[in-house]
C-alpha cells in the first residue's frame, strides 16, 4: 500500500494560516491587556490605509470636480437670472419716470385748461417733432374733424407756445414761437404794469436767453421786471388774454428809438407732449 504524501505548498499554506492567527491572536490579548496596538497591528492598519487612500483619492477627485463644476454653473444661471431682473428693474424705473413725467404735463395741462374756462379748446397730444425742425414745427393728432382751424392759436403747460399752420382730416401743424420765420411770431401782446396797460407786438425769439422778444411797444407806461405779458386780441388773428409769461427785461434796440421787451415765457418750449388748441371765446349763453 501506497503512503500518503502531504503537497509542499499544502504545508507551507498552513503554515502561513497558523502565523496569522497567532499574531492576530496575539495582537488582539495585547490589544486587550495594554489598550494600544503592537508594531505588527500598526504597520498592518497603516499600510490599509494608505493603500484606501490611493484607490479613493481620484474618485474624491472626480466627485470634488463634479461638484465644483455644477455649483460654477449655479452660479452663472443664478448671475444670468439676475442681470436679467436688474435690466427689467432699469427698465420699470425708467418707463415710471416717463410715466411721472406724462403725469405732471397732463396735470399743468389740466390747470391751464381750468385757467381757458372762457374759451372753446380742444387738448391734442404730440405725435411728430423732426429733429431738424424741432425749434420750428410739430404736428398733433386733431384736424379737421376735431374742429381746428388755421391760424388758431395753441397752448401748452401754462402759456402760448404757437399757432396752427396746417390743417388736414386727422392731424395740425403747429409752428412754434421758437421758430425763425418772423411772421409766425406775430402775436400782439398787452403788457399789464402798475401804471396801465402797454401794447406791443412779439416778433422774435431769442434762443441763448431762451426768451421771447416784443417790439413796437406803446411808450406810455413804465414796464418792469415781473410784468405779466397776455395776447391782446388786436387784429383778430388770436383771443385776448392768452398767458404768455413775465417780462424779464426792457432794452432800446440798438438804434435806441424803440423799447425791446424780453419775456420769460410761462411754456416749457423744448419739452412738449400735450398741447391745447384753443378755438374760439365762447359765446354768450352758451
Amino acid at each position: 500500500m501506497r503512503k500518503f504524501n502531504p503537497n509542499k505548498n499544502i504545508i507551507i499554506l498552513l503554515i502561513l494560516v497558523i502565523i496569522v492567527i497567532a499574531t492576530i491572536s496575539i495582537t488582539a490579548a495585547s490589544r486587550a491587556r495594554e489598550g494600544r496596538t503592537n508594531i505588527v497591528q500598526s504597520m498592518i492598519n497603516d499600510t490599509v490605509g494608505v493603500v484606501d487612500k490611493a484607490i479613493t483619492a481620484p474618485g474624491r477627485w472626480i466627485a470634488n470636480g463634479t461638484s465644483a463644476v455644477s455649483n460654477l454653473i449655479n452660479t452663472y444661471e443664478e448671475n444670468e437670472q439676475l442681470k436679467s431682473k436688474i435690466d427689467q428693474y432699469d427698465e420699470v424705473a425708467l418707463e415710471n419716470k416717463n410715466h411721472e413725467k406724462e403725469i405732471e404735463q397732463l396735470k399743468q395741462e389740466l390747470d391751464l385748461n381750468q385757467t381757458l374756462t372762457s374759451f372753446q379748446k380742444v387738448t391734442a397730444n404730440v405725435i411728430t417733432r423732426s429733429p431738424d425742425t424741432w425749434q420750428d414745427m410739430l404736428i398733433v393728432d386733431k384736424g379737421s374733424a376735431d374742429g381746428i382751424e388755421g391760424n388758431m392759436a395753441v397752448m401748452s403747460q401754462k402759456g402760448l407756445i404757437g399757432r396752427v399752420v396746417e390743417v388736414n382730416t386727422h392731424t395740425s401743424k403747429v409752428e412754434l414761437l421758437t421758430s425763425d420765420n418772423k411772421s409766425t411770431n406775430h402775436f400782439p401782446l398787452k403788457i399789464t404794469s402798475d401804471s396801465g396797460n402797454s401794447f406791443g407786438i412779439l416778433t422774435s425769439y431769442d434762443e441763448k436767453k431762451q426768451q421771447l422778444v416784443a417790439t413796437k411797444v406803446t411808450e406810455e407806461n413804465d414796464i418792469k421786471e415781473g410784468d405779466i405779458v397776455q395776447t391782446s386780441g388786436l387784429g383778430g388773428n388770436s383771443p385776448a388774454n392768452l398767458p404768455v409769461g413775465t417780462v424779464a427785461e426792457v432794452k432800446t434796440n440798438s438804434f435806441g428809438v424803440e423799447r425791446e421787451v424780453y419775456i420769460k415765457p410761462y411754456a416749457q418750449m423744448y419739452d412738449i407732449s400735450v398741447v391745447t388748441i384753443v378755438q374760439r371765446m365762447v359765446e354768450a349763453g352758451e
